[in-house]
């Protein structure tokens, strides 16, 4: 029985004849993502622009029923919650988010608190209700400083370590894929309005790994062929190298969406922007590996002598005395 071959052997697809419209585009949608960004902003969640937290445990229960507890604070008007488990099964952290102007109200938010509680109360008797606080707008703009600091410094030192690994054209490349991917992914949030909260920091570092990874099996690929083929033309090398490792990609992405894509369409709701920013990386993530990460290197002067090792002063010295100089 032959095995399925999605991608032909001899598959020789000219991906960097479209190098430059590709990389005008994308460079237009970097700038377009960001005006977006700083326009309409993201849609914070409580996370990054604070509201009040219930904590609650259901002692007569194992488990927190948390399906129905999202849809029964929903209902409030207070939008979507955010619950987790806190400690025990039965155990849970409930944030909303706070109206506009309500941290000036001494007692408001504590209010919407008592009536988050009295709702589970109303249909859950069993609830002990444990905290009722209020994360402030100040610390949770903090908080999403740190986060986004985080992702700044792990595109660094990823970039530093494909420095260190390779040649600093290459160092370079990974970065501006990597910016690529995330301001994309940003983009999609401030124009479709979607909740940015801590699930979302974990979908982008998400992004950035499965970029990464794609864009070193090209990388390898590529120093492997300027070793090997020390003739041929940068372009026609980066397109071999990419065509070389394109079933590996194809065959990644594709399993990657079989799980994303039912999760996209019939999952819960509370997972669909985690999701939707995941299955929108997979896209860009494979497309910058080749149309960003590629192409950069020949602007960046990388050639057929990149990883030849330089003759010092001895073996220079060595080489003359035996008159193969």
């Amino acid at each position: 029985m032959r095995l399925l071959k999605l991608v032909p052997e001899d598959t020789n697809i000219k991906f960097l004849k479209w190098r430059l419209p590709f990389y005008i585009i994308s460079c237009l949608l970097i700038v377009a993502s960001w005006a977006l960004v700083f326009t309409q902003g993201l849609n914070y969640g409580v996370d990054f622009a604070g509201g009040q937290e219930v904590r609650v445990t259901f002692t007569d229960r194992e488990e927190a029923p948390i399906a129905s507890l999202r849809d029964q604070i929903g209902s409030l008007g207070y939008g979507e919650p955010t619950i987790q488990r806190f400690g025990d099964p039965n155990s849970v952290s409930i944030r909303v988010r706070l109206p506009d102007g309500t941290e000036d109200q001494p007692g408001a938010a504590a209010r919407i608190g008592d009536q988050v509680v009295s709702a589970i109360q109303g249909q859950f008797p069993d609830v002990r209700q444990d905290a009722n606080e209020t994360v402030s707008g100040k610390v949770a703009g903090e908080f999403r400083q740190t986060a986004l600091m985080a992702l700044l410094f792990a595109m660094l030192a990823i970039a530093i370590y494909i420095w260190i690994r390779f040649e600093w054209q290459f160092g370079v490349g990974a970065l501006f894929a990597l910016f690529h991917d995330v301001s994309l992914t940003l983009g999609m949030f401030a124009l479709l309005q979607l909740e940015f909260s801590l699930q979302i920091i974990a979908a982008i570092l998400a992004i950035i790994g499965y970029s990464l990874n794609d864009t070193i099996v090209v990388y390898d690929r590529i120093r492997e062929n300027l070793k090997k083929y020390r003739k041929m033309e940068v372009p026609e090398l980066l397109d071999l190298s990419v065509n070389e490792t394109l079933a590996r990609t194809v065959m990644t992405s594709l399993t990657l969406l079989v799980a994303l894509v039912p999760l996209l369409l019939i999952g819960p709701a509370s997972l669909f922007g985690l999701t939707a920013a995941i299955t929108l990386g997979i896209f860009v993530g494979t497309y910058s590996s080749v149309y960003m990460a590629a192409p950069i290197l020949i602007w960046l002067g990388v050639n057929s002598d990149s990883f030849v090792p330089r003759e010092g002063a001895v073996e220079k010295q060595e080489k003359k005395a035996r008159g193969e100089a």
